[in-house]
């Protein structure tokens, strides 16, 4: 009897290790975010990214920044620091109809994928979900989505879709060789 008992509380320990384990040792992301520039052949901050919305308007961002990712990959986040400047056009313009910046103010999801092997600054993939606030007082989720290096999913795009208000930029414009806009990066801190 006492042996069927410690044979039970051992596989009752060992499956309490083994579902548990994974989930003390796991940490947070920390993780940068950036719409980049490719001028100097390099990946660096202070690039732009545009997205259409369904009428043929859109919009320009700037930004870079941080976020706190839970462990698990699950939940959201207030740890969030960055934003940038936005300017919205109407269909066929090419002067902005309004202008300002925006704020992030919290994580939505993000899921990681990919990484860049000829950079070494712990360069990944991925696909950020960030609350923002714009100057102008309206709200709108910002994502920042970046095709790692070869050999990643080709269902993940590259650049940025955001919405403003009750308008939704989904059409994002995507990058073109030879020109340096609608590109992003994540790296790992």
């Amino acid at each position: 009897m006492r042996s069927t008992r410690r044979c039970v509380l051992g596989l009752l320990i060992t499956l309490l290790l083994t579902v548990v384990t994974p989930f003390v040792f796991a940490q947070a992301a920390h993780v940068r975010w950036d719409i980049v520039t490719v001028a100097t052949g390099t990946p660096a901050p202070g690039g732009f990214a545009s997205a259409f919305a369904n009428d043929g308007s859109h919009i320009t961002i700037t930004g870079s920044g941080t976020f706190v990712a839970p462990a698990g990959g699950d939940g959201t986040s207030s740890a969030t620091t960055g934003g940038g400047k936005w300017a919205v056009f109407a269909p066929g313009a090419t002067t902005p109809s309004a202008t300002g910046t925006y704020t992030v103010s919290g994580l939505v999801r993000w899921e990681e994928k990919g990484t860049f092997p000829a950079l070494t600054d712990h360069a990944v993939g991925g696909l950020a979900i960030l609350r923002v606030e714009f100057s102008d007082g309206s709200q709108g989720v910002l994502t920042v989505s970046c095709h790692a290096a070869s050999g990643s999913e080709p269902t993940i795009f590259e650049g940025i879709t955001i919405s403003k208000s009750f308008v939704d930029y989904w059409n994002r414009q995507a990058p073109v060789a030879g020109v340096d806009a609608n590109r992003t990066l994540f790296h790992i801190l």
